[in-house]
């Protein structure tokens, strides 16, 4: 895992104070307001309000006014219409409020949802042509149709008209269809440009009843499902949406939503915005990743409980499944990755498998890309050859236009910066790599490729009281463009490490002026720290209130802890030692003892290397290793002393190592038998100096 570059705002103190004392905020809520821009009352108000009168005329949106008079009047007469959706969570739940809606109206209207697997994402004309075959004389997309000219104009020759509505980027013509509601069109001047597509299907429903607040009271919960689940802005509509879709939520009358929470253990407790995002849309998506969409459309749309705890079920087993198909590949993929990527030089990670399940390498593309903090590319070799691929990028590296750049090699592909989709032939594959490989070498630094750890402020212990975190809630419901908030405290002083859940996590306790912190650190354990206790770190962190057997405490959730300033300048004067040795210069006796190890400590550095790497490499941020061998050995293992025991299993021809890039880089080199470190130069010179 990368070293994190911490990019800490710096609020105006004057208009933290101003703001909490002109609009009433705690302290800690006006200093992440200030630190996003919004310093003023007047502004802080309107970016947190969730009132309703907030929400936009749909008729605004251009070419409602020609898509509301074309579905009634097929209501009226009865036709056959169908709601061509999407199998991602938004699609779904689009599909699912226009359906249910349609047919309280007493519509005669059914949904089409394409396999991911047999078919892939939008509208083909073997679906046009089977939908009419069927009797469909209106179709409506939601979440889908943008680009789709030549589906769109088949099933209008066929004779069926079309309702466009759909939340993706245009090209420079739109299609013939009826109408054609986006708001990305260049001609719409609708108020809010972050609508889902489940949002676009709202506003419909909004234009043909008339009533927004009946529309939302309906259904307001599908509505905020399907816009976190497509990682939508939570700013202006969409804050309105998710704040009343989660009040909802919990009283939800929908019977399929409902058996679904119970599925999946949340009925009864908080929902919040990360409930959606990692606990029921994992599960909805899996069904359309597995090929399954319809399950969950069926599960929204039925009445029966009976049938919605058996679907909510099957959605749940389907989940485990895709978990079992992605840890699968993510684990074929670690095992080559050992053997081929090099953190020193990669600067993209191209693989191909075969058999690799499609529906899930998108996600093992985002895991990949979160591990090892660079763009991937994971490419499914099918029977006949055929490659199908999804990438996933990081910030400051454009994955379309790399992959724009090898256009020659791809049959199709398509994306933005941050994702994309390809198709290319299993003997191209290679050289799709070769070529991506040369593009990241010219247009991306490694340093463009460190992760960033983005921090609204600088806290102080005093301001860490209960009220405060509390307030904070003002903030929800958070999401892209409105995060949750993360602090810093500087220079805390590490008094316990407890490994927890069999080292997969840590509780921390951190202390700051007197003032003592319980931490949690998910998905690290305590052989993976660069710090031991004693040790002075800057931690960044999410504030929450833990209730425990009755007793509420302050909890720090750690998103990333460093080595505070001080340890790196101790580091330093041991480093200083150590290069003035390397360099022949003189030592007093006390400097030489300070780097010289014994048998014990060559032993647990060793050790920890042997058992660390992975098919023969370790790389481990600059400063770290001597610490980790420190907690796992409880040896006095200081930064000099580390490097005195690599030197001496490199004289020895055990390894080799570097730098680069803030990491020293360590491979093991092939030996046989009994590794003999007795006639060491280095260390019997610093037994000499020693005295």
């Amino acid at each position: 895992m990368k070293t994190k570059r911490w990019v800490i705002a710096a609020p105006d103190r004057a208009c933290v104070d101003a703001l909490s004392r002109e609009g009433g905020y705690a302290p800690l809520t006006a200093a992440v307001l200030t630190a996003r821009g919004i310093d003023t009352p007047q502004a802080a108000a309107a970016y947190l309000s969730c009132d309703r009168a907030g929400l936009h005329d749909p008729f605004l949106l251009a070419d409602m006014d020609k898509a509301v008079p074309v579905i009634r009047g097929a209501v009226e007469r009865g036709e056959h219409i169908v709601v061509y959706g999407d199998y991602d969570v938004d699609g779904v739940t689009a599909t699912c409020i226009l359906v249910d809606y349609l047919r309280s109206k007493g519509a005669v209207c059914e949904y089409y949802i394409p396999n991911r697997l047999r078919e892939g994402y939008g509208l083909s004309r073997e679906a046009m042509e089977k939908l009419y075959e069927q009797g469909t004389r209106l179709l409506i997309t939601v979440d889908s149709g943008i680009t789709a000219d030549e589906e769109i104009a088949a099933a209008r020759e066929l004779g069926m008209r079309v309702v466009i509505t759909d939340h993706h980027e245009c090209h420079d013509t739109l299609p013939e269809a009826d109408a054609v509601v986006d708001y990305k069109r260049p001609d719409c001047a609708y108020p809010f440009d972050s609508l889902a597509g489940v949002g676009v299907a709202f506003k419909l429903i909004c234009a043909l009843e008339g009533d927004a607040d009946a529309v939302l009271d309906r259904y307001a919960d599908l509505i905020a499902l399907g816009t976190v689940a497509d990682v939508m802005p939570i700013v202006g509509e969409n804050r309105i949406i998710v704040a009343e879709g989660l009040k909802k939520m919990a009283e939800t009358s929908n019977i399929g939503l409902e058996m679904l929470l119970r599925e999946a253990g949340m009925k009864h407790k908080r929902l919040t915005s990360s409930t959606i995002s990692f606990v029921l849309a994992p599960r909805i998506n899996a069904a359309g990743r597995m090929g399954q969409a319809e399950l969950a459309a069926e599960l929204f749309l039925t009445h029966d409980p009976v049938r919605a705890q058996e679907l909510a079920a099957r959605l749940c087993e389907q989940n485990k499944h895709r978990q079992h198909e992605e840890n699968e590949i993510l684990t074929q993929a670690l095992t080559r990755l050992r053997k081929e990527y090099n953190p020193i030089e990669d600067k993209i990670i191209v693989l191909a498998g075969k058999g690799w399940h499609h529906g899930v390498i998108g996600i093992v593309c985002s895991r990949l890309c979160d591990r090892y903090g660079c763009p991937v590319v994971l490419i499914s070799i099918d029977e006949d050859g055929t490659g199908k691929g999804s990438g996933r990028s990081v910030k400051g590296f454009n994955l379309f236009e790399a992959l724009s750049s090898c256009s020659d090699l791809l049959e199709r592909y398509g994306g933005h910066e941050l994702a994309a989709g390809l198709t290319v032939s299993a003997d191209k594959v290679d050289a799709l790599r070769a070529c991506l490989r040369d593009y990241a070498e010219k247009h991306v630094s490694m340093a463009e490729l460190i992760p960033q750890q983005n921090i609204d402020c600088m806290v102080r212990p005093e301001w860490l009281t209960i009220p405060n975190i509390e307030a904070l809630s003002v903030l929800e419901p958070y999401g892209m463009r409105n995060p949750e908030p993360v602090f810093c405290m500087k220079d805390m002083v590490v008094e316990d490490i407890t490994p927890i859940s069999s080292d997969r996590h840590v509780r921390l306790t951190l202390v700051k002026d007197g003032a003592r912190f319980s931490a949690m650190w998910f998905g690290t354990g305590a052989g993976g720290l660069g710090f031991v206790e004693g040790n002075l770190v800057d931690a960044a962190f999410h504030l929450e209130v833990n209730e425990f057997r009755g007793r509420r405490s302050v909890q720090l959730t750690v998103c990333d802890i460093q080595l505070s300033e001080c340890e790196h300048l101790a580091d330093q004067k041991l480093l200083n030692v150590y290069n003035t040795y390397m360099a022949d210069g003189p030592l007093t006796a006390r400097e030489a003892r300070l780097l010289l190890p014994d048998r014990k400590d060559l032993v647990a550095v060793w050790r920890h290397i042997v058992c660390r790497a992975e098919d023969g490499r370790l790389s481990v941020p600059d400063g770290a290793l001597s610490r980790r061998v420190a907690w796992e050995s409880r040896r006095d293992i200081n930064i000099g002393k580390l490097f005195v025991c690599l030197d001496v299993f490199s004289e020895s021809g055990l390894i080799s190592y570097h730098f680069k890039e803030g990491m020293l880089n360590i491979l093991l080199k092939p030996y046989e038998g009994k590794a003999d470190i007795s006639g060491s130069v280095v260390l019997a010179t610093l037994q000499s100096m020693a005295g």
